[in-house]
């Protein structure tokens, strides 16, 4: 396959796009039950994958099969989403109804996250200010909505990333004027931080995430004087202050850096978070206690057991690389807390692959199997 050949690319990702919209329910039951038999690599441990197999920052998938309709505006939004129409072209993309749901957690929200920054900061320019207050913050929130949707977005955007109203205030920050955001903080300091952000080394070196800390703790620091104040409830408040005033400074680079490079300063930051736990759901454990317990006696009921609940994380949701060594070690501890004390990874031939619903489907795709 030559890399320079556009449908070596194309057709896979077409099968992937089918797969998905067609559901899981798609998928029969006998290909469900073999599903352990489509493997891209041999057995390996969890933690010895020498190579990553997802990219950190996963691209676009393919542009919404779905003609723009024009949105029902609500006419009081200051946002001009018309100056960044090409980035919210992509993010509808991202986050295309189908998609949404199984890319939120690693392509849909940390785009439509950046997005809204990047909006609202680039509103200050005329605004002057870096955040709406309750009434404006519906409206162009809602605006922001339709105009993804009538895009090909998803219509359950807000729910499927947990955004609200709210996010696109000042929240409890004190600051939110432009001129008095530049007379607090080291503005100068702040753009040469995140200007030329290292999305590999930034998650580790914290160099562009230490100075935005900073900014924000001397913009919260306005609110009251910490030395007169002492106890848990305060130090709460002042953490939960800290936070709001993060998603001011954050807008304004997004004013301050061109807006394709603020999008990337954005997901690099964003990507440090988002790898850091593992986005997946647990269920009880009932059924894998029941066939593996203390001592395995039947090695293939414990595996069907462990198949299965893997299966069932699997079917949740994209995960990058690094959440999928997040999430086998999270259950991993959930195996030893249940008594489960045998290394069922290696004996049911468990691989962070397990963990990664994109590279079962290619594999469904590639029709791989076992060595």
């Amino acid at each position: 396959m030559r890399l320079g050949d556009p449908l070596s690319f194309l057709l896979p990702t077409l099968i992937l796009l089918l797969l998905l919209l067609s559901g899981h329910k798609s998928l029969g039951s006998s290909e469900l039950a073999n599903r352990r038999e489509y493997k891209l690599l041999s057995y390996t441990s969890p933690t010895a994958s020498s190579l990553p197999f997802l990219p950190l920052l996963a691209p676009s998938p393919l542009t919404p099969f779905k003609n723009s309709t024009i949105p029902k505006l609500s006419g009081h939004c200051v946002l001009n989403f018309t100056a960044l129409s090409s980035m919210m072209h992509v993010t509808a993309t991202d986050c295309m109804s189908g998609f949404a749901p199984l890319l939120a957690n690693i392509v849909c929200c940390p785009q439509l996250e950046a997005t809204l920054v990047i909006v609202i900061g680039h509103s200050s320019k005329y605004t002057n200010t870096l955040a709406l207050n309750g009434t404006l913050a519906s409206h162009c929130l809602s605006d922001f909505e339709q105009i993804l949707v009538g895009q090909g977005a998803s219509d359950s955007l807000a729910k499927i990333c947990s955004i609200h109203s709210s996010n696109l205030t000042e929240g409890s920050c004190p600051v939110s004027d432009v001129a008095e955001f530049e007379s607090t903080v080291d503005s100068s300091n702040l753009v040469a931080a995140c200007e030329n952000i290292d999305t590999v080394n930034e998650c580790c070196e914290q160099v562009c995430q230490t100075a935005i800390l900073e900014a924000s703790r001397k913009l919260a620091q306005k609110a009251y004087n910490l030395t007169s104040l002492d106890g848990s409830h305060v130090l709460s408040n002042h953490t939960t202050r800290i936070n709001d005033c993060k998603s001011i400074v954050l807008r304004w680079l997004g004013s301050k850096l061109e807006p394709s490079h603020a999008k990337e300063v954005l997901r690099g930051l964003s990507n440090c978070r988002i790898n850091k736990v593992c986005p997946l759901n647990f269920p009880n454990l009932s059924h894998v206690i029941e066939g593996c317990g203390t001592v395995i006696s039947n090695q293939t009921t414990c595996c069907g057991a462990i198949d299965s609940y893997v299966d069932h994380l699997q079917r949740q949701s994209f995960v990058t690389n690094l959440q999928a060594l997040n999430c086998a070690a999270t259950l991993g501890v959930k195996l030893r807390r249940a008594n489960i004390t045998n290394n069922v990874y290696s004996q049911c031939h468990i691989t962070l692959k397990d963990f990664s619903l994109q590279v079962a489907l290619y594999c469904i795709y590639l029709r791989c199997r076992r060595a």
